[in-house]
């Protein structure tokens, strides 16, 4: 590439390194990363730092580093080649160069990205989660873990009741739909108001992990209450709300 009477010029800018400095030459003047003319590039370079001293700013050792650097791969470049050594191939003393300025664009390319993001950030305000209130599950005047502990009491009744192992059958059907219909039937037969314990009173126990599924799903649409009077008191369900008032 031939840069001899091309003409570079460049703003005098504080730079946070001289990888900075190298990147803002490269792309000033559309230089090809790939082939750099070090030899324009480290005029360019030692003019800039020749300018720095001249308005007094400030030249730290990283700057005087890499311009030792530059002038040592001109040198590099510059020396004659020896037959022996012509005919092998030679890595380019550029290339340790190169490498170092495509990492710096990389991580150039990330932080633009990561303060673009930042600025986006800067518009939203964060907030606290809110505790938001339970309106239907669990029940409010009875926690669903006394609820899920009742249910596990009244299975450990029934395998006692039981004292036969479980026979290894084909497992039958049941619907959370067809055990709403089964609880809100056993509650007309007792007058609205039944034991917790009623609800459960036959079926495998897969059928009874439906039921009570079933009886949560009545809970959340508000069609039954689930209530103890008191603590280690009976726990009861009956019908809620308009339906309830027309029985009383």
């Amino acid at each position: 590439m031939d840069v001899t009477n091309k003409k570079y010029t460049f703003h005098l800018e504080a730079f946070n390194g001289p990888l900075e400095l190298l990147m803002h030459l490269i792309e000033k003047n559309k230089i090809d990363i790939y082939d750099i003319p070090i030899a324009e590039l480290t005029r360019q370079y030692l003019d800039y730092l020749e300018a720095m001293r001249e308005m007094d700013m400030e030249v730290t050792s990283s700057f005087l580093v890499m311009a030792a650097t530059l002038l040592q791969i001109k040198s590099r470049m510059m020396l004659p080649k020896k037959k022996a050594e012509a005919s092998e191939e030679e890595e380019d003393p550029r290339q340790e160069l190169v490498e170092r300025l495509l990492e710096y664009r990389r991580f150039k390319q990330v932080s633009e990205v990561l303060g673009s993001m930042a600025d986006l950030q800067e518009h939203f305000v964060g907030r606290a989660p809110l505790d938001l209130p339970v309106h239907h599950l669990p029940p409010a005047s009875l926690d669903l873990s006394l609820l899920v502990t009742a249910f596990r009491e009244v299975m450990q009744i029934k395998e006692e009741e039981a004292g036969l192992p479980a026979a290894i059958v084909k497992p039958e059907p049941y619907h959370i739909e067809d055990k709403m219909e089964d609880i809100k039937a056993a509650l007309e037969a007792h007058g609205g108001r039944m034991r917790f314990e009623d609800a459960f009173e036959r079926g495998t126990r897969g059928e009874l992990v439906v039921t009570f599924l079933a009886l949560l799903e009545l809970i959340k649409q508000q069609s039954v209450s689930v209530e103890q009077a008191h603590l280690f008191g009976t726990i009861t369900i009956a019908w809620r709300g308009e339906k309830n008032d027309e029985r009383e």
